[in-house]
């Protein structure tokens, strides 16, 4: 039997049980083995089981630090949390070779956000737009205990839209609301106010005789997640002639050259484009993930940015002009350092205070730039050494761990491969030569 009702009515230990008697070959293990990572702390994990539903335990994620970080100036140790062994390693590598040549720059365009009311009704656009001014004006002030407290902050409703798309859909228009939500990512406080607006959409057309005539329906109030307006850029530049020494196999000219041809390529091909923006994720996620904040939505606003053409392209940009090297990152996204997680995950807290306890605003500088560093180290890996280099150098570790090799064996390997491509069958069957002629 592996259907069950009520199971969010459970315990936590009664779910563990039903689901490791239900699925697993030695439910006694497996239900001690979840136990194992279970916050020492019970009020923490408390917490922790808040976060999500029917959670039975915790899963662990390594809480890494990238150093030496200068952006705009300051220095940064930042904290990624990622599981891709090589990341961490690339983005640090990244920021040591721009600390010798002026550091990181960043800025935030802007930080406007989206929502939208989406609804239907059978009359003309013509009738509706008399009442348009009257309309948003009673959407304000029917919400405005819901934005008092944001406008007091310096945030709130920043413009109201009324779009006719009857011409994509038929008796389909819309509420376009941009707000602007300060320090907070602002999901709830955005999603809170479009319900209002949906209620107060309802009673407006019924109260006017000549729009109650044609039925509206709500169909949905949600904020998007594509925020284009909410754009941060990072960017690197130096004279081309401080490239040398960056890598050995080519002078300055002909990595800045080849670098160039890469990013091209990744505008002009979707298939490179999908990997080279993986790459810039790699950074990104790591960060947001640290900071309690959302990866998903991040994604997908920088998924969306790099299709806005018809075409999907790299969200970053390389020039070589007047024998300077430039090297840039423009892609937009909704963060928060007040509120949700980044208040209630005590690490994402320890991140943040890291970071120096950072505004919005500086976070999407620092996000960005992360980002940018990620996606300048796999460039250069990708046209010199070649990716599996260095990578599978960091992933020794973990095919160590996998050939289960005891102490002794790890350092051995190690030393083995330092000047060797590392692959899994190569490790592997250094280790049984090492342990045959061990034992003869």
């Amino acid at each position: 039997m592996k259907i069950i009702t009520g199971f969010s009515k459970l315990t936590k230990i009664q779910k563990m049980e039903w689901v490791a008697n239900q699925f697993l070959s030695d439910p006694k293990k497996a239900i001690e083995e979840w136990k194992k990572y279970w916050h020492p702390d019970a009020a923490q994990q408390e917490i922790l089981d808040g976060f999500s539903e029917n959670t039975l335990t915790n899963f662990p994620m390594p809480f890494g630090i990238a150093p030496n970080f200068v952006i705009n100036g300051r220095t940064y140790a930042i904290p990624m949390v990622i599981e891709e062994s090589s990341v961490v390693a690339a983005a640090a590598s990244a920021a040591k070779t721009w600390m010798e040549r002026g550091g990181f720059h960043a800025e935030v365009v802007s930080t406007v956000k989206v929502g939208q009311v989406h609804f239907t009704w059978e009359g003309s656009i013509v009738q509706l737009l008399p009442f348009e001014q009257l309309l948003k004006q009673t959407l304000r002030q029917e919400a405005a205990s819901i934005t008092e407290r944001m406008e007091a902050r310096g945030g709130g409703i920043k413009e109201i839209e009324l779009l006719d798309l009857t011409h994509l859909e038929p008796h389909y228009y819309q509420l376009k609301v941009t707000f602007e939500t300060c320090d907070s990512m602002g999901a709830n406080f955005i999603n809170s106010v479009l319900e209002q607006f949906s209620k107060t959409l309802l009673q407006f057309f019924s109260q006017q005789k000549e729009l109650q005539q044609q039925p509206l329906s709500i169909i949905m109030a949600i904020l998007s997640n594509y925020t284009p307006e909410c754009l941060v850029r990072a960017w690197v530049e130096c004279p081309i002639t401080e490239l040398e020494g960056i890598c050995p196999r080519n002078d300055a000219f002909s990595f800045a050259q080849k670098f160039h041809t890469a990013v091209r390529i990744a505008h002009v091909d979707p298939y490179r484009a999908c990997t080279h923006n993986k790459g810039i994720f790699n950074g990104i996620d790591a960060v947001v993930l640290a900071t309690g904040n959302d990866f998903r939505a991040v994604e997908a606003c920088g998924h969306t940015h790099a299709a806005q053409s018809g075409q999907y392209k790299s969200l970053s940009y390389c020039t070589l002009e007047d024998g300077n090297f430039k090297f840039w990152l423009e892609i937009p996204m909704a963060l928060g350092t007040v509120g949700g997680l980044t208040n209630l995950h005590p690490l994402a807290r320890r991140a943040l205070e890291i970071l120096g306890n950072p505004s919005a605003i500086q976070l999407m500088e620092i996000v960005a730039t992360v980002g940018l560093a990620q996606n300048f180290a796999a460039i250069k890996s990708l046209i010199t050494t070649g990716i599996q280099q260095g990578h599978m150098k960091m992933h020794l570790k973990n095919i160590l761990h996998h050939l289960n090799a005891r102490n002794g064996e790890r350092e051995v390997t190690e030393a083995y491969f330092a000047d060797k491509v590392v692959s899994f069958n190569e490790v592997r069957n250094f280790l049984e030569s090492f342990r045959t002629n061990k034992h003869q």
